[in-house]
């Protein structure tokens, strides 16, 4: 399954953008703070339970320039699945979007898509909403 959230201009330059991306402990701030708990982070890795109970592991995957930072879910996530956070530069500012690549049956798909989907969209505005 696949789903990639809504481009965003962020108000700061792509190495400002990729740097604050780059370090898992700055993802608590793009979380829905209403629909978290129990967030936790090191610089590589962060993990964090949504409502329902659902543990969400992230750890960093590696990067690919300024434009691409690869996370990857951990032991504890309910599905194997992969982030790239794209940043892209777009005269003095960022261009940003989250982009999901995860291994769920139709079943589950039909349960987490719409979710998700928010999901990305929410973290993607609030990155904008961050460096506004």
């Amino acid at each position: 399954m696949k789903i990639n959230s809504q481009t965003v201009i962020v108000s700061a330059p792509q190495q400002t953008v990729f740097d604050f991306l780059k370090d898992a402990n700055n993802i608590l701030h793009l979380l829905p703070q209403d629909k978290i708990s129990d967030f936790k982070a090191t610089k590589d890795e962060c993990s964090f339970k949504v409502q329902g109970g659902v543990i969400i592991s992230l750890i960093h995957d590696g990067e690919e320039g300024k434009d691409k930072i690869f996370m990857k879910s951990g032991d504890k996530s309910p599905f194997p699945f992969r982030l790239t956070i794209h940043t892209g530069l777009k005269a003095e500012q960022t261009e940003g979007r989250i982009a999901f690549d995860g291994q769920v049956n139709m079943f589950l798909k039909m349960m987490v898509e719409k979710p998700l989907t928010h999901l990305f969209d929410y973290m993607s505005n609030k990155l904008k909403e961050h460096f506004a």
